[in-house]
Parts: structure tokens; C-alpha cells; sequence
């Protein structure tokens, strides 16, 4: 990879931070883009220094002319609070934001991967979800700004593959965690650490009976550096663990390993919750021969680490919603 210029988009967010950081160690040039409507500046602190990382602030549904070999396509909003914040322009964000990628790609000759999600699932009734699973989505919910999105997203990379010969990657990315998170954005994982550490109520909507696989962010970058630089996959790979918790067990679970002297209390169902999401990856261990290596205890006992670290620097972290007059929203299942 020495010598390889590499582009992504989004990079100043939780997993493009990673990425970036990860591409900068196999001795790639980095070209961060990103808008910083949702990514932060501190999340890229550490590679600053690094000749070989540039920061370009610009706006992916904008087009751009940029020189690189590949293109990591990860802009968008991720967290349901952040997307459906400003539902117009996420899907702005996932539809010409992809187009405009796809339309460097086929000026430069650059390979593009795409970050789409197991929201592509919707509330899925096969179980786990396979890569051939169509899904089962609500196109015009509240929802649909990011679901249908990256599914339009995936779309425009098989037609310009198909039609313009653009070689392109499609990983679908079910819910990751780890250490560089933002405080308050509205994930489970983190809200729920967060209300643990400060001793409050942790909130659930229904009975946390809905289930979801958690993936450690080292774990899938892992797996998305090997799918961009795999041959002869052209449709989407879902990344992700396929162990399946629910979200009162993950709760439970945060609380003991927190030593929390917090409470579970209940709110009611969000619309479009799905139930239940666990990734086959049966693919991507036979095509990448990748599998998650961290478990959900280790993860977690790092990611609790990282925020009691930044409670006790920082109460209310530099990019939370607090900070931007949002209201602190409850832990839903993403």
C-alpha cells in the first residue's frame, strides 16, 4: 500500500477517524474529506502530525476533484439522532454524495468503496440477514432519509460498476463501537456507557427485548481494508459480529462492568424499531477470511475506559449534542 493515495470521505467521524489512522500505518498518502457537520477536528488530533495525512473540509454532496488511487465513501450522518436531525440533507449526503464519488472514480480510475448498513435490512424477517436478503423497509417513515439512502446509495455503485465499469466494494456495516464515539449522539452502546458512569437511570424503549450484534471499530476496519483491496467481490459483504444480544442483556451487562449504581427504566418503542439484527457473515469469512477477534466484554471494558477518561477531562465532550443545544436523546437500539 506504500505510496497509494487514498481518499475518505467522512473522515473525521468514529469510523473514518479509525480508518484514516489505520490506512496512515500501511503507509498510505490520506486525504481526509469531510464537513464537519458531524465528524469532529479532535478525533484527528493524533494524525496531524503525520506528513502523509491532509485535512480537506468540504461538503460530499458537492463535487470535488481529488487525485486518489481508492475512495472511502463514509460520509454521511450514522446515528439516528444526527440523521434524522435534517432528514434532507442526509439523504443529500448519501445519494450525491455517492454519485459525485462514483463520478471521481470514473474520472480517475480509482476503486470507490461504499459504507452502507444493515439498515439497508430494515426490520428484517429473515433471520440472520444474508447478503441476497432484499430487506423489509419503510420508504417513507422517519427512518427513510438514511435506510432508503444507502440503498439508493448501493444502487448508483452496481450501475455505474455495470455501466461505466467503475470497480467498486459495498460493505454493509451493522452497528460497531469502540473508543472514539461521540458523547451523547444518540447510539446505544454509548449512551448507555454514558448514563452508567454518571450513576443515572438507563433508559430502554419497550422491554429491550430487540435484539443487535455488536462489532469493536478495530474488528471491522480490519475487515474493511480487506474488502477494498480484495479481487473479484463486487457486491455488498456485510461486517459485523454475528453474536446477538439483547438490549436489556447489553444494559445489564454495561451496568456490572461499570460497577453503576444505575437503574433500567422504560420508554416506549420508537416507530420503525427493528427487532431483531444479526449479520451472516458467512461471505466474508470465505471471501476475506475475515471474523471479529474481539469480544463484547473486552470491547466494551475499552470503550467504557475511553469515556470515563473523557468524563473526567471533558464532562460533556467537546462534540456532544449538549454542546450544540440538542436534547439528550435515550438509548434506542442503534
Amino acid at each position: 500500500m506504500t505510496g497509494k493515495r487514498i481518499l475518505v470521505t467522512g473522515g473525521a467521524g468514529f469510523l473514518g477517524s479509525h480508518l484514516c489512522a489505520h490506512l496512515l500505518r500501511t503507509g498510505c498518502e490520506v486525504v481526509c474529506l469531510d464537513n464537519f457537520s458531524t465528524g469532529c477536528e479532535q478525533n484527528l488530533a493524533r494524525l496531524k502530525s503525520d506528513r502523509k495525512f491532509e485535512i480537506v473540509r468540504h461538503d460530499v454532496i458537492d463535487p470535488i476533484r481529488i487525485q486518489a488511487d481508492q475512495i472511502y465513501n463514509l460520509a454521511c450522518p450514522a446515528s439516528p439522532v444526527h440523521y434524522q436531525l435534517n432528514p434532507i440533507a442526509t439523504i443529500e449526503a448519501n445519494v450525491l454524495g455517492a454519485r459525485n464519488m462514483l463520478r471521481l472514480a470514473a474520472l480517475t480510475g480509482a476503486r470507490v468503496l461504499q459504507a452502507s448498513t444493515s439498515e439497508v435490512y430494515g426490520d428484517p424477517q429473515m433471520h440472520p440477514q444474508v447478503e441476497s436478503y432484499w430487506g423489509h423497509v419503510n420508504p417513507i417513515g422517519p427512518r427513510s432519509c438514511y435506510d432508503e439512502g444507502k440503498r439508493l446509495a448501493e444502487t448508483l455503485m452496481m450501475d455505474y460498476h455495470r455501466q461505466q465499469g467503475v470497480a467498486v466494494r459495498i460493505v454493509r456495516i451493522f452497528n460497531t463501537y469502540g473508543p472514539g464515539m461521540a458523547v451523547d449522539d444518540g447510539r446505544v452502546v454509548s449512551n448507555l456507557i454514558l448514563q452508567a458512569l454518571r450513576n443515572e437511570p438507563l433508559t430502554l424503549f419497550g422491554a429491550g427485548s430487540q435484539t443487535r450484534s455488536f462489532c469493536y471499530v478495530t474488528d471491522l476496519i480490519e475487515g474493511v481494508w480487506k474488502l477494498m483491496n480484495a479481487e473479484g467481490i463486487d457486491g455488498p459483504v456485510n461486517l459485523g459480529n454475528p453474536h446477538e444480544v439483547t438490549i436489556r442483556e447489553l444494559a445489564e451487562t454495561i451496568i456490572s462492568l461499570c460497577g453503576s449504581r444505575s437503574a433500567i427504566v422504560h420508554r416506549p418503542l420508537p416507530h420503525d424499531d427493528p427487532a431483531r439484527r444479526r449479520p451472516d457473515i458467512t461471505l466474508a469469512m470465505e471471501q476475506l477470511n475475515w471474523r471479529p477477534a474481539v469480544s463484547l466484554t473486552e470491547g466494551l471494558l475499552k470503550t467504557i475506559s475511553y469515556f470515563d477518561n473523557l468524563l473526567s477531562s471533558q464532562p460533556m465532550g467537546e462534540h456532544s449534542l449538549a454542546a450544540q443545544g440538542i436534547p439528550e436523546p435515550l438509548a434506542r437500539a442503534d
